[in-house]
């Protein structure tokens, strides 16, 4: 197996022309580094700015083909396709710890399978956010489908909606839309197979007046042989854009 060179150097600093990160230049030798895996129609950078609360570690978002910064680029609909690209291009550095929310966590979790699977360096803690643990049933119709204008409804409805300068741009929406269509698509096409738990430790995130169920969370215990613990904050699916202090206290451990 041919191992691909580092994403960045020992010391932090991000690969010239590695797509996949997202990061800002480190002012020092981070202590350790924080990939994070952002949400469907997520942006790296929202993520990238959680470096302000968490002092000695370099952050990165990961941006998949097809969004954010990559919308040129064909987007990759087929979750195993996904991490099998990240994985030819980019090496996460040690000490690190791979966090995921929403969409953003089956992602990360996949990830870690296939390092583990590959016999590659696993992170210290996998930290899933607001997602279902993924061997249980998914439910629900098919959202990449949709027309756009049903689509925009859906998103007004469940995920907090559009931002209005965003709606009035009809460059911008273009741009945004197949994003999501990219993401609904990658959780649709998305089957689970069973391959036993993971022996990284496992960090469940959610918020009380999220609609993923206390239930849904506790079922990510089957997935780790280390320690599982779970922290809920006051919010729904995005407590942290409300209560970033008290999640970056457990990002920091």
């Amino acid at each position: 197996m041919t191992i691909p060179p580092p994403a960045h150097a020992p010391g932090g600093t991000a690969a010239r022309r590695n797509p996949w990160l997202n990061g800002r230049p480190p002012t020092a030798i981070p202590e350790r580094h924080l990939y994070c895996f952002p949400h469907s129609g997520g942006l790296p950078g929202e993520y990238v700015r959680w470096g302000r609360h968490l002092s000695g570690t370099q952050v990165y978002g990961v941006c998949l083909p097809g969004r954010g910064g990559r919308t040129a680029e064909p987007a990759l609909t087929d979750l195993n396709a996904v991490v099998d690209a990240l994985l030819a291009e980019t090496r996460f550095v040690a000490p690190y710890d791979l966090f995921g929310h929403s969409l953003g966590a089956l992602v990360a979790y996949e990830t870690t399978r296939e390092l583990a699977a590959r016999g590659l360096p696993l992170p210290e803690r996998l930290v899933v956010s607001a997602f279902p643990a993924p061997h249980l049933p998914r439910t629900g119709s098919r959202l990449s489908g949709l027309p756009d204008e049903e689509l925009i409804a859906v998103l007004n409805e469940r995920y907090g909606g559009i931002p209005p300068q965003v709606a009035a741009d009809p460059e911008l929406l273009a741009v945004l839309l197949p994003a999501f269509r990219a993401d609904f698509a990658l959780l649709e096409n998305h089957r689970y197979r069973e391959s036993g738990p993971l022996p990284v430790p496992l960090v469940v995130l959610g918020g009380e007046a999220d609609s993923v169920t206390p239930d849904q969370l506790d079922a990510w215990d089957r997935h780790s042989t280390a320690p599982v613990r779970r922290h809920t904050f006051a919010g729904g699916h995005f407590y942290f854009r409300d209560g970033m202090a008290a999640v970056a206290a457990v990002l920091a451990r």
